[in-house]
């Protein structure tokens, strides 16, 4: 997959959640989602917050930084603080225009990726980033964050084979969810086979390894993104596979947990 393709599907995946969200009633803003804290205003917040961040990323590598020793003064503080520095300003905004904000900035990362180079590494929160995986990683925030908010309001948002980009990234990001909690990656293979929103099956993995997940693509990106539990997913997986599904992280940021199942 191309930087150009990946690009062309993160707005489209921003323009799928717009559709969710612009006709929402000033009560469905004030929604919770599953996100602790976070109503479906700040879902949105966030990613303006983070949009604007990426566009600074890409512009202005040293005044990123900069943004990052923002978010390092005030964490020791607790989360209560990190929500006041990246969704303060706009817990102040009336939906619209929250909504228009997060229009504009995602515009303007649009733009700012426009002529981005694949060679290109770009500082993110953690090590640097590759040019794809830089825009994978906005994509699938969108995604997620967008989750949270058709959970919270009760909407419907058809699956699309844009998944296969969080997909990849859940699966590139097996090693990094043990390397993030302090443990010691396996050195076993695991082979993934999901099927996709169009029916096409993706594999990710060598051919002979002998542990796996088997499944909908839909629920390994939920399950990587950490907004369901497998046991809650129609996933089969072999047990060094769930000793993995149960730590995915497919995000940057400090070890997180998922949901707990709820089905068993």
């Amino acid at each position: 997959m191309d930087l150009a393709s990946i690009r062309r599907d993160l707005i489209a995946e921003q323009d799928a959640l717009d559709i969710i969200v612009a006709p929402l009633t000033l009560d469905q803003w004030s929604v919770p989602t599953p996100s602790v804290r976070w109503f479906v205003a700040d879902q949105i917040g966030h990613l303006a917050y983070f949009d604007d961040a990426a566009v600074l990323a890409i512009a202005d590598p040293d005044a990123f930084v900069m943004k990052i020793g923002e978010l390092l003064a005030v964490a020791p503080n607790g989360d209560e603080a990190m929500d006041e520095l990246t969704l303060g300003s706009f817990r102040r905004m009336a939906p619209d225009e929250l909504l228009g904000t997060w229009r504009t900035h995602r515009q303007r990362l649009a733009e700012a990726s426009l002529d981005l180079d694949e060679s290109r590494r770009v500082p993110w929160y953690g090590p640097a980033m590759g040019a794809k995986s830089f825009l994978t990683a906005r994509l699938m925030e969108t995604w997620a964050h967008g989750q949270d908010i058709v959970d919270a309001v009760g909407a419907t948002r058809p699956a699309t084979d844009r998944l296969v980009h969080i997909a990849q990234l859940g699966f590139l990001t097996r090693g990094w969810s043990y390397a993030n909690r302090g443990l010691e990656p396996p050195t076993e293979p695991v082979r993934v086979n999901l099927t996709a929103p169009s029916g096409a099956t993706w594999t990710f993995g060598p051919e002979d390894a002998t542990q796996s997940v088997t499944g909908d693509a839909t629920d390994f990106c939920l399950v990587v993104t950490q907004r369901r539990h497998w046991k809650d997913t129609a996933l089969v997986a072999t047990p060094l596979a769930v000793d993995w599904l149960e730590m995915a992280q497919a995000f940057a940021g400090p070890p997180t947990s998922g949901p707990a199942a709820q089905l068993g």
